[in-house]
């Protein structure tokens, strides 16, 4: 029971950290590029998308990024590709240095793994869930 509530606050602490050292302008940015894309109507699928990444940039210790029931279908796999040529690879990538770069030290280790999973969110986002 002790160990329950010592890793519920651990992922608590590493929030907090991670909104004062960047997460909050992370889910900012992506909320607002969500907002823009809603505009049209053919951006609204991405738009929703960004999102779900501004929800788990805001708040990403203790959730996982999973395959949902519609990951391989056929819309699913035209969205990420349209998503991946707009853009995608670079918020990606972006991510992934970003998280090598926190991992150089013992500290940011927890803060690399976080872009991690988010690059895998930036890269394919339909078809995944955040749980």
């Amino acid at each position: 029971m002790l160990e329950i509530v010592i890793f519920a606050n651990m992922k608590f602490i590493g929030n907090i950290l991670w909104l004062l050292l960047g997460g909050l302008v992370i889910s900012l940015y992506y909320a607002v590029m969500g907002l823009l894309y809603c505009i049209t109507i053919i951006g609204i699928p991405f738009g929703l998308q960004l999102f779900k990444m501004a929800g788990f940039a805001l708040w990403p210790f203790g959730h996982d990024v999973q395959s949902d029931t519609n990951d391989g279908g056929c819309l699913s796999i035209l969205m990420n590709v349209i998503w991946i040529l707009c853009g995608g690879i670079e918020i990606a990538m972006l991510h992934i240095a970003f998280g090598v770069f926190c991992c150089l030290t013992i500290i940011g280790i927890p803060f690399g793994m976080q872009h991690f999973k988010m690059a895998l969110l930036a890269l394919v986002p339909f078809g995944k869930k955040v749980s």
